[in-house]
C-alpha cells in the first residue's frame, strides 16, 4: 500500500504508533529506541473558484461563501509548503511495561492563526502499556477509515480531532475495548438572538464543566475491520457580564460512530463511515454547531408589538457518511476516489446564514517511485448550503511533490 506522510495518515509511522496503545514488545525487543521523522511538501493549487482568504489551500465545504463574489472574484493559485511536517517518537520499558513518547507538528495555522504558515501541533502523547495520556486521535474516531488523498483537509462527514484526553486500552485476540475522558469544546451558534438583545447574542459562550466520555470496539480481521464508537457529553453555555451568568444551561450531547474497512481485491480498500447524533459537530471534520437556539412559539391573544419568543437551547442533530475506494493499479500508482457529507437539522431560530450541510467529493492519480518520494494530482470539489438554502461551490485541482523521512534512513 501507498504510504505518503500527511496531517491524517499516521500509518507512515511504525506499528507502534498506529493505536498508541498494546502490543509494543517487538518495538522494544532491541532496547530504547529514538527516531526523528517528518516530511517537505509543496502543494501547487488552482482553485476555479474562491474559498474564505483564511483557508484558501485546504477544501472546507464550511468555508465556501454562499454569496457570489463575498471574497473577491473567481480563480485564485496557492503554493504552500504547510503541510510539511517534522517529529520525534522514543521507546522503552519502564518498570517493566512499555513506554512511548511522541510529538510532531505541522505548518498549518488554524484558530487565530488560521491562514497562516506557522507551528501547529498534531500529537504530542505519551503511553505506558494500556495508558495514554496527552494529545491524540479523540478516542470515538477512526482514522483508519481517512481515504490515501492528498487534500490537506479531506471528508468532511467523518469525526476527525485530535484532542487531550486520557485513555485506557483493553486488548484480547482481534479486538480492543477503549475508553476515554477527552477536553470538550462546545460551539454555540447565537442564532437570531442578537435581534432580540444583540449585547447577549455577543456574550454566550460555551460552557464545559466535565470532561467528554468517549468509547469504541474495534475488531480486526484479514478481511478489514470494523469499529462502533460513541460519546456523551455534556453540551453547555453561559452568558458573560450579566448576573449570575445568566442566561446559561445545558443538554446532553450523544452520537454513535460505525465505520469499517474492506479489503476488496489486491491491495484495493474499500473505507466507508456513518456517524449521527447531537451536539458532536465539534467533533466532525467540518460543519455545523452544536448548541443553537430554539425559539418555542406560544399561542396568545393578539398583542401589538408581539411578545418576544420563548427560547431554549437546543442540542443539533448531524449525519455524516463517507464512501471511498482505494485502488492500487500496481506498487507505484493509485487513485483513490469518493464522496463525504454532512448535514444538520437546523434548529428554527438560528439565522438564514447558518451552515446546513456540505458536501465534498475527490478523485486523484498518485505516483510513489520510492517509499519516500510521493507526486500526484487531485480533483476536490465541495459544496456548502445554508438553512435558507442559499448554496455555493468549489473547485479545484491539486498538484503535490512531497518526500517523506526518517533518521533510521541515516543512521542505523
Amino acid at each position: 500500500m501507498t504510504r505518503h506522510w500527511r496531517r491524517i495518515r499516521p500509518q507512515l509511522l511504525s506499528a507502534v504508533f498506529l493505536s498508541g496503545l498494546g502490543a509494543f514488545g517487538a518495538a522494544h525487543a532491541e532496547g530504547p529506541s529514538f527516531e526523528l521523522f517528518g516530511a517537505a511538501e509543496g502543494d501547487y493549487t488552482q482553485d476555479f473558484n474562491r474559498m474564505d482568504p483564511a483557508w484558501k489551500d485546504v477544501m472546507r465545504p464550511s468555508k465556501i461563501p454562499t454569496i457570489p463574489g463575498l471574497f473577491g472574484s473567481d480563480g485564485q493559485s496557492i503554493v504552500s509548503v504547510r503541510q510539511s511536517k517534522f517529529g520525534a517518537k522514543l521507546s522503552q520499558d519502564v518498570a517493566g511495561k512499555p513506554f512511548t513518547v511522541r510529538f510532531d507538528f505541522d505548518l498549518v495555522g488554524s484558530g487565530s492563526n488560521a491562514g497562516e504558515t506557522t507551528f501547529h501541533i498534531q500529537h504530542f502523547y505519551g503511553t505506558w502499556g494500556p495508558i495514554l495520556a496527552g494529545r491524540d486521535d479523540s478516542n470515538w474516531m477512526d482514522i483508519g477509515i481517512f481515504p490515501n488523498t492528498i487534500e490537506f483537509w479531506g471528508p468532511p462527514g467523518m469525526v476527525f480531532l485530535r484532542n487531550p484526553q486520557i485513555r485506557y486500552t483493553y486488548k484480547w485476540d482481534s479486538s480492543e475495548l477503549a475508553l476515554a475522558i477527552e477536553q470538550p469544546s462546545n460551539d454555540v451558534d447565537p442564532g437570531n438572538i442578537r435581534i432580540i438583545d444583540p449585547a447577549l447574542g455577543a456574550s454566550l459562550q460555551g460552557d464545559q464543566k466535565i470532561p467528554d466520555f468517549t468509547a469504541h470496539y474495534r475488531y480486526e480481521g484479514s478481511w478489514g475491520h470494523f469499529q462502533l464508537a460513541g460519546i456523551l457529553r455534556r453540551v453547555g453555555f453561559d452568558t458573560v457580564g450579566t448576573t449570575n451568568n445568566e442566561p446559561k444551561g445545558s443538554k446532553l450531547g450523544w452520537g454513535v460512530n460505525g465505520t469499517a474497512n474492506f479489503k476488496t481485491w489486491n491491495k484495493d480498500v474499500l473505507h466507508l463511515g456513518v456517524v449521527y447524533g447531537e451536539g458532536i459537530a465539534s467533533y466532525m471534520n467540518d460543519g455545523g454547531t452544536d448548541l443553537a437556539p430554539v425559539a418555542q412559539i406560544l399561542p396568545t391573544q393578539p398583542i401589538f408589538p408581539a411578545p418576544p419568543p420563548v427560547l431554549e437551547a437546543g442540542v443539533v442533530p448531524l449525519l455524516g457518511v463517507l464512501a471511498y475506494y482505494d485502488h492500487y493499479w500496481n506498487d507505484k500508482w493509485s487513485t483513490s476516489v469518493g464522496y463525504s457529507m454532512t448535514r444538520v437539522d437546523n434548529t428554527n431560530f438560528q439565522e438564514p446564514s447558518a451552515f446546513k450541510s456540505g458536501q465534498y467529493a475527490s478523485g486523484n492519480l498518485l505516483f510513489t517511485p520510492d517509499s519516500h518520494l510521493l507526486m500526484g494530482a487531485e480533483f476536490i470539489w465541495g459544496q456548502r448550503e445554508d438553512k435558507s438554502g442559499a448554496t455555493g461551490h468549489d473547485m479545484r485541482v491539486q498538484f503535490t511533490v512531497k518526500y517523506s523521512f526518517t533518521s533510521k534512513d541515516f543512521f542505523k
